[in-house]
């Protein structure tokens, strides 16, 4: 497969909530082309998931 496969693979699993799916094709993709899209989509979504505030959820 090539980087953009895996790059549009990890897209449609972002678009379906499977985050982990997501970040393992964006991770292929980089292997296989460093400067693909995907090294900017897997920061996006690593970002999303690390997104944490406490005072949003305690109130």
């Amino acid at each position: 497969m090539t980087a953009e496969e895996y790059y549009r693979l990890g897209n449609e699993a972002r678009k379906h909530g499977r985050w982990s799916d997501a970040i393992n094709h964006y991770i292929q993709a980089e292997k296989l082309d460093p400067c693909s899209p995907a090294v900017e989509a897997r920061r996006m979504l690593d970002d999303i998931m690390n997104f944490y505030c406490k005072d949003m959820y305690n109130p």
